[in-house]
């Protein structure tokens, strides 16, 4: 039997059940989401000159970024426009000689995607190469991060840019370098609990005493009243003496140039929908890209940036600010495991967002806004 705490409650529902469990809702997020809004999928330093490529698997459907001659970035759907083969089949990485070239029957293009020879048709045999451009996906960029939207037309028509799906978030990190960082570590994690659960697990710290006593140790505030009163706009404070996310609360490294004095030594988090989360230290970044791969199985990839200044010097190691990430990190994925485990039970029908959880509410409006989910009762 469930209880609804009626009027007057403190507590707001999340979405149902089904949100989190249902195939066809993720289909539908797939469709209304993941492939019309901007999409984090990765750093411009993968693409480091003209001709390079990589390969990015987007809830199913296969992407292709390509570094121009004029050395901005292309997006493509890995599908030839003659028959359908994939146009880059087992190779995730690489560099173009010039072309793309398709490995069914050599069908060819720039790397901006123009149609540009097929073997034996000419248009003086009517073939329209203007009209067999490949499949484009929409590429903007920023802070060396790239996003790419699988319905760029729509996104045009709409006035969907990258700037106003970020919004705010660009000036109140516009003092770290992000632009210039780079990638010193990766970690991939395979989590099978809903992406949604991974975003509002991010977005709150009612849990954080429970689940995370090395980092409560390393943040006091994030234990306090619950994780209530945090001002992650100024950034969180660490306990005296310390001032970054390390195992020691501490780094030979130097911070980033150009932060202000709370950016020094305070810890500053961003969540960009649908797939991003940015988590800014005085002296690395850790950023993490959820992948959906169906409603119960998410993809993370946990890169750490870095300012090539210190990587360059001798002895540079990552790890103290690694490790500990991720104990945090798998703290983080057991208990959202366990979370989408217990609302497969019949008695579970929807869960509750404490007062503390404020911010988590807001997945269930952006969700709703975009899927027409109705307000829960």
């Amino acid at each position: 039997m469930s209880i609804d705490p009626g009027a007057g409650s403190p507590l707001e529902r999340t979405l149902d059940r089904e949100y989190y469990l249902s195939e066809e809702i993720f289909a539908r997020e797939r469709e209304r989401i993941l492939f019309r809004e901007w999409f984090c999928v990765g750093r411009e330093e993968e693409l480091p000159e003209a001709g390079s490529y990589v390969v990015k698997d987007v809830a199913g459907e296969s992407v292709l970024l390509v570094r121009t001659r004029e050395g901005g970035l292309a997006g493509h759907y890995n599908v030839c426009r003659h028959r359908g083969s994939q146009l880059v089949p087992d190779k995730p990485t690489g560099t173009f000689a010039g072309a793309i070239r398709c490995p069914y029957h050599s069908w060819t293009y720039t790397l901006s995607g123009a149609l540009r020879t097929a073997p034996f048709l000419d248009e003086s045999q009517g073939l329209p190469k203007s009209e067999l451009s490949l499949h484009p996906v929409g590429v903007e960029c920023w802070g060396g991060f790239v996003f790419v939207n699988l319905s760029p037309a729509g996104a045009a028509a709409r006035g969907h840019t990258l700037a106003a799906q970020l919004g705010d978030i660009t000036e109140r990190v516009r003092r770290y370098p992000l632009a210039e960082l780079r990638v010193a570590r990766r970690i991939v994690y395979q989590v099978q609990a809903n992406w949604k659960v991974m975003l509002e697990n991010y977005n709150e710290c009612y849990h954080c005493g429970p689940v995370h006593p090395e980092l409560c140790r390393l943040v006091p505030a994030f234990k306090q009243r619950g994780g209530a009163e945090l001002d992650w706009e100024r950034g969180i404070p660490h306990r005296d003496g310390a001032w970054t996310f390390t195992l020691t609360g501490t780094s030979t490294r130097a911070p980033f140039a150009g932060l202000d004095q709370d950016e020094q030594v305070r810890h500053k988090g961003e969540l960009i929908y649908p797939n991003f989360l940015l988590s800014l230290s005085a002296e690395h970044v850790a950023t993490f890209t959820l992948w959906p791969q169906g409603p119960d199985r998410t993809t993370i990839v946990n890169e750490f940036l870095f300012h090539p200044g210190e990587i360059a010097k001798p002895g540079f190691d990552p790890s103290d600010a690694v490790e500990f990430w991720d104990l945090v990190n798998r703290q983080d994925w057991t208990i959202c495991e366990s979370v989408q485990r217990g609302m497969q039970s019949r008695v579970f029908q929807s869960g509750y967002y404490a007062p503390m959880e404020s911010a988590s509410l807001d997945i269930r409006r952006y969700i709703r806004e975009r899927l027409g989910a109705e307000e829960p009762g």
